[in-house]
């Protein structure tokens, strides 16, 4: 990845200095600068917010009610797992991070889900049904506010940041109920072939 932007850099820089506009390739440097700087310090600021939001509805209980009524659903999707495994738990608070578009937060809860979604996996080298069943879920990110997008458009001066959560929702959701069909179809035929197999 490197080697690629500074490929970019030095050709820009070519390309600029051969068609005799290298100031204008300086300026877009330097306001490009700026304005990095400008929108990480945006996000620093509502990513600690969101953060804080979250700490507090942890701390106060908010985020646990919120993955006890998400529980049965959860159980539902991951029937592979005992009853009383603790990544049940821990897959509910992943979700609820990621729903409020807190990745940062949700990440903990994630390693800690796949870690004990691998206690019971009976098969140690290789992934099981509910450990690639998350991942997808994961990997579609299905958000209700995307906190660092907001944050993002904020910093860069959108005049309404805010219109991005109902597009955010709408693709989320399909890339979300996607993953699960999809894995679960995948789930069906490896245990199909397992079956003729055995």
């Amino acid at each position: 990845m490197n080697y690629i932007f500074y490929f970019l850099i030095v050709f820009s820089i070519v390309i600029g200095a051969i068609n005799g506009r290298l100031q204008d390739v300086i300026n877009a440097v330097m306001s490009g600068a700026e304005l990095s700087v400008k929108v990480a310090f945006s996000l620093i600021g509502i990513m600690a917010f969101w953060l804080g939001i979250m700490k507090i509805a942890e701390t106060s209980g908010i985020v646990s009610i919120i993955a006890k009524l998400i529980k049965p659903i959860t159980k539902k999707l991951f029937n592979e797992l005992p009853e009383d495994s603790e990544a049940i738990g821990d897959i509910a608070m992943n979700f609820t991070a990621n729903a409020i578009g807190l990745a940062n937060a949700a990440t903990p809860f994630g390693i800690r889900a796949m870690e004990n979604m691998q206690k019971v996996n009976k098969n140690k080298d290789t992934a099981s049904n509910s450990m690639c069943l998350f991942l997808g879920m994961n990997t579609a990110g299905f958000q209700l506010v995307p906190a660092t997008v907001i944050a993002i458009l904020v910093g860069i001066g959108y005049k309404n940041p805010t219109e991005i959560i109902a597009p955010t929702l709408i693709v989320t959701t399909i890339a979300f109920v996607s993953a699960i069909i999809l894995a679960k179809v995948a789930q069906k035929i490896v245990n199909e072939k397992e079956t003729k197999n055995g």
